[in-house]
């Protein structure tokens, strides 16, 4: 589950993780409410404002500006409120920006010049460990440097039995090239964020920029934080967080179905039970000639109720032109399953497009029975290669 930045630095923050200061805010008078009193706070009237919608980039697409007074911080937060943004993770479509966040301008001169630095942590799977990653470029540009210069980029892997330990910190903020105030602030920022990280089950923590301050403070400028959903059950907090305006309406839709739905970008629609056989299934339709418009599992309980689920949410897809089923008969027999895509047909109703199942397992020659004996505008197939075939025969 995706977080917005204010979302994510409230987490940070519990754990002791130093963030600016900053208030959100959802319409206009709550924005004028907002720049007032982070004014009488800080002193300052210096501040900047940031669109806040799931997705990196905002800075490039004109979501993120700095306001030298309360009048030009009012102005810069009606020009955000409400626009659809566009960065290079929203696609050309981009996101309405409905909420703000506004913080002080932590990125005044002083003694010395502020620096931005790049931290994350992630799990590395394939060595089976919790990963910090951190570089001393940071910034938006980030994605070119590790791809540029991949030795910018210090790693540094945490072993689960004993955890993050001291030594590691102050490795990573040696790699960074801090000292003084600012190597301490690291260590305590590194420790801390760690925390943070494993007590609220989460997949990813981000921070870009991670700032020095002029006067040698350690802050989270910017902060991505994604949870594991498998553990969401023990953070019902967390799981309040939830913004639904930022999820596809089809996903969410198919998560109150407890169907696993991915929207994709092709003309086939495919509906299977099993992750591994979901892979197989868009693997058929590329080899068709076809692309596969969403993964759908429906999981190893299909039934009338589930499969109706499921074609309702791939018919709302405009650019499905065939559904491919792919069920493997083991814990559910096939002629339930046919039975099931019988019903979920004729509760539905008028459906334009072609339908191919691909029953195996238990009762499939049962299950291929019903559907051809069904009359409906939908066709059996055994065999993989069958079923590709009969994709590529109704899609051309």
């Amino acid at each position: 589950m995706n977080l917005h930045e204010y979302q994510s630095k409230a987490i940070l923050q519990r754990y002791g993780v130093a963030i600016p200061r900053g208030y959100v805010a959802e319409t206009l008078e709550q924005a004028k409410e907002v720049i007032a009193k982070l004014s009488a706070d800080t002193g300052s009237e210096k501040c900047v404002v940031k669109a806040q919608i799931h997705a990196g980039g905002r800075g490039k697409g004109g979501g993120v500006k700095l306001a030298s007074n309360s009048t030009e911080a009012l102005q810069r937060a009606t020009d955000i409120l409400g626009m659809q943004l566009i960065t290079p993770q929203t696609g050309a479509q981009g996101k309405k920006v409905n909420k703000l966040l506004i913080e002080e301008n932590v990125y005044q001169p002083g003694a010395t010049e502020p620096k931005e630095y790049y931290m994350s942590i992630l799990l590395d799977r394939a060595k089976g460990c919790n990963l910090i990653m951190a570089s001393a470029e940071g910034g938006m540009n980030i994605e070119e440097v590790a791809e540029s210069h991949p030795e910018k980029i210090v790693k540094e892997w945490i072993d689960p039995r004993v955890g993050l330990q001291d030594f590691q910190a102050r490795k990573v903020a040696f790699a960074l090239g801090l000292e003084g105030q600012a190597f301490k602030e690291a260590i305590t920022f590194i420790k801390a964020l760690y925390k943070a990280y494993m007590e609220a089950d989460a997949s990813m923590f981000e921070i870009n920029p991670l700032l020095k301050t002029s006067d040698n403070r350690i802050l989270a400028a910017d902060a991505k934080v994604n949870l594991d959903d498998n553990a969401l059950y023990r953070h019902a907090d967390l799981l309040a967080m939830r913004d639904l305006n930022e999820e596809d309406p089809l996903e969410v839709e198919a998560k109150d179905s407890d169907l696993n739905y991915v929207k994709l970008d092709g003309n086939v629609g495919c509906m299977v039970n099993g992750a591994g056989l979901a892979m197989a299934t868009m693997d058929i339709i590329k080899i068709s000639g076809g692309e596969p418009a969403n993964f759908l599992d429906v999981g190893g309980g299909a039934n009338a109720k589930t499969v109706e689920a499921g074609f309702r949410i791939i018919l709302k897809d405009p650019n499905v032109k065939a559904i491919l089923i792919n069920i493997f008969g083991g814990i559910v027999r096939c002629d339930r399953v046919a039975n099931g895509v019988v019903e979920a047909y004729k509760a539905i109703g008028d459906i334009q497009i072609p339908i191919i199942v691909r029953l195996q397992g238990t009762n499939a020659a049962e299950g291929a029975k019903i559907i051809d004996e069904s009359g409906l505008k939908v066709f059996s197939a055994v065999t993989l290669k069958e079923a590709a075939d009969r994709v590529k025969q109704v899609i051309n």
